[in-house]
């Protein structure tokens, strides 16, 4: 994949989802690639959440962001445990608050609020706790290219 990112970029959103996680027991991740080999973004979403164990943390709260960047194309995606608990519209809307400034050129802070909005939601209904918290994914931002996994 062509670094769609700067450092300062990357760093940035990794701080925002470290930011995010202070207050909860969920997990943000953010998947970058060029174009998404499906017709549909969601499905692509799904099978790098399979790929990056997303579902494997312990209350099913893990959130994808998900950006094909040359193929313009875009899914956030939750677990069960954050799907049974948000309010029904919430993938929507937050899709939509991305989106509207990925429509002015702004991916970062599109993303950056994004992840703050999900934070929100995950604090709520998947609070820190000080004695059973850990990181279970990776902070950092993922990358691939065009062609998902022969196993996914």
């Amino acid at each position: 994949m062509k670094s769609l990112l700067t450092p300062e970029q990357d760093a940035a959103l990794v701080a925002a989802i470290r930011q995010a996680e202070v207050t909860t027991s969920g997990e943000i991740r953010v998947h970058l690639e060029d174009t998404c080999p499906t017709p549909e973004p969601l499905d692509r979403a799904a099978q790098v959440f399979g790929e990056l164990n997303m579902h494997k943390t312990a209350a099913r709260n893990g959130v994808l962001f998900y950006l094909a960047w040359e193929s313009r194309q875009f899914a956030v995606i939750g677990d069960a445990g954050i799907n049974a608990a948000v309010p029904d519209d919430f993938w929507e809307t937050t899709k939509e608050t991305v989106l509207a400034q990925f429509r002015r050129g702004n991916y970062v802070l599109g993303l950056e609020e994004g992840i703050n909005k999900v934070g929100e939601q995950l604090k709520r209904y998947f609070p820190y706790n000080a004695t059973t918290d850990q990181n279970e994914l990776d902070d950092s931002i993922s990358f691939g290219g065009s062609k998902p996994s022969p196993d996914a």
